[in-house]
């Protein structure tokens, strides 16, 4: 189906469900609806524990992303033994840019939710201040913190190369980056910390 499956009314493709979720040889984590928020108001409670009993039946590690983190508790039970749980933070400053909760109620669900593996997603990045956003993501405890930039040329407000560096400087203190490629743009090269 492509990216057609990503078009129209929300919906649950049933035979995405009968498909075997093989380990990866490479050990890598399989992100769960990449492109979609599962955890979306909209998304039926009823298939999003389908979809977790589905992942359940594979002894895999899954990353389950959602800018709606406050619905995790909600399914804590059902998600698979080896899962990570993690929210975007694109800044700590109030936007105006989404229709996803706010910034600060993302990181206070995430900061409260007793889980023992958690992740940040810092994409795309917009202009922040480096203190605030380091103790927001300090106190969420993440195994990981992923940053990238702006692919879709959103014309979003974008920090400095100086700034980002900072950022990941003081997140190298206490956590793993993952620095994404397209981040590569805003230092117009490869990304030197």
């Amino acid at each position: 189906m492509g990216i057609l499956k990503y078009v129209g009314k929300p919906r649950l493709i049933e035979h995405e469900l009968k498909t075997p979720l093989i380990k990866p040889k490479d050990g890598k984590v399989i992100f769960v609806c990449s492109n979609n928020d599962l955890f979306g108001d909209w998304v039926p409670s009823k298939d999003i524990v389908r979809i977790l009993l589905h992942c359940c039946e594979y002894d895999n590690e899954y990353l389950f992303q959602s800018k709606n983190p406050g619905r995790f508790n909600d399914f804590i039970e059902y998600f698979p033994e080896r899962s990570i749980l993690g929210t975007t933070l694109e800044t700590n400053r109030f936007n105006k840019f989404s229709k996803a909760p706010a910034i600060y109620s993302r990181y206070r669900w995430m900061a409260d939710l007793d889980y023992p593996r958690k992740m940040v997603s810092i994409e795309p990045i917009m202009d922040f201040d480096v203190d605030i956003l380091t103790m927001m993501i300090r106190k969420i405890k993440p195994e990981f913190v992923s940053i990238g930039a702006d692919s879709g040329k959103n014309n979003l407000p974008e920090p400095n190369p100086e700034k980002v560096r900072s950022l990941i400087n003081e997140l190298e203190k206490f956590t793993e980056v993952r620095v994404k490629k397209n981040l590569n743009r805003l230092f117009g090269g490869d990304v030197r910390v």
